[in-house]
């Protein structure tokens, strides 16, 4: 089995009317029960807007801290799931099943073998 990053691409300024926002909540909490029931789901969180970010940098006079995402954005990370499956195929249909729930593109990423 192989893990998988499912990451919802999130509109910049993208905003959901109360109604909308609680039928996306629904049908992303059905996903993830499927998920769970199939056993491929190993996590999952939302992300908060990218203004609350921190930046963290090592360089030759020590650490720095800025506020706010690294780069100008269009789009985002707006949250991710992680799952555990077979192969991309299995994991591009879950990410079809998050991408109807949520309206958004959704990125799959496998995570890499190191051995062992």
């Amino acid at each position: 089995m192989t893990q998988y990053l499912l990451s919802n691409i999130t509109p910049a300024g993208r905003t959901l009317d109360p109604e909308r926002l609680q039928h996306v909540i629904a049908e992303v909490t059905e996903v993830t029960r499927q998920m769970q029931s199939a056993g491929v789901w190993v996590f999952a969180m939302p992300l908060a807007d990218p203004s609350t970010a921190t930046v963290v940098t090592a360089g030759e006079q020590g650490i720095a801290l800025a506020d706010g995402p690294f780069a100008e954005l269009k789009e985002y990370i707006g949250g991710i799931t992680v799952i555990d499956v077979p192969d991309l195929d299995t994991a591009t249909e879950w990410a079809g099943r998050v991408a109807q729930a949520t309206g958004l593109a959704i990125e799959v990423r496998p995570a890499p073998s190191f051995g062992g």
